[in-house]
């Protein structure tokens, strides 16, 4: 596989194990329910479901590209929601928000490896940066719940600079500030749409992460190198 001179990584889904975030959901349903007591737990999480379905695709690229805060995007959810159950309460939508706001950020895990890889790579000071999809408030939200935000020696989020992955330039705007260019430098991710297409793009040597052994489609992007683990790579820097 070889050794990275620098590396580049993605946030969800890579370093941010999802698995936990619907329980921010359910919490946020059954105290709602009880409060509201005019609907049931059941009723509020498949309004959730539906209303989600139907907003993500309108608002994903005002999310993603900084028009939206994270926090807007919540608030719009819940008082849709709460409509969509019969409920127009300005408080009641104000008090779900921020459940499921402070309910989010106790659900954030990182995948085991994701620790590994970091503190492997810590232990050799190589020059790491995180380059990710998303509203900045979400985002740092994220990286200081998960106390990794000092990890990188750059953090760039779409929802700041306005670009976003696979787009060339967010990859040539981290490795600008980690001070390294070209292929000495790998970008690891789950995404073969944003992450390895966009670090093909670039020139950096892509690394797909393809932790449930996914047959790649036959049109995606090519990565360089494919793994199952974070822990593939940063065995390199104990050889």
């Amino acid at each position: 596989m070889g050794t990275p001179e620098a590396l580049t990584l993605d946030l969800d889904d890579t370093l941010l194990d999802p698995s936990d975030l619907g329980a921010a959901i359910e919490e946020t349903c059954v105290v709602v329910a009880a409060a509201s007591g005019s609907f049931s737990v059941e009723k509020l999480r498949l309004a959730n479901a539906l209303v989600w379905e139907r907003l993500w695709p309108e608002f994903q690229m005002d999310w993603t590209l900084g028009r939206m805060s994270g926090n807007e995007l919540t608030h719009a959810v819940w008082r849709q929601t709460l409509s969509a159950c019969g409920a127009d309460d300005p408080e009641l939508a104000e008090m779900a928000a921020r459940t499921h706001l402070g309910a989010y950020q106790r659900s954030l895990r990182l995948y085991p490896d994701a620790r590994i890889l970091l503190d492997a790579a810590a232990a050799v000071a190589l020059p790491i940066a995180l380059i990710t999809n998303g509203a900045s408030d979400t985002q740092r939200e994220k990286l200081r719940a998960l106390n990794i935000e000092g990890a990188f020696g750059a953090v760039v989020i779409s929802g700041e600079l306005g670009v976003a992955k696979p787009d060339a330039r967010v990859f040539e705007v981290a490795l600008r500030a980690i001070g390294t260019v070209g292929r000495v430098a790998w970008h690891v991710g789950d995404s073969l749409g944003s992450d390895v297409a966009g670090a093909n793009a670039a020139g950096l040597t892509s690394v797909w992460l393809n932790r449930a052994g996914h047959i790649r489609p036959r049109h995606a992007a090519t990565p360089a190198v494919e793994i199952r683990s974070l822990g593939e790579i940063a065995e390199n820097f104990r050889a």
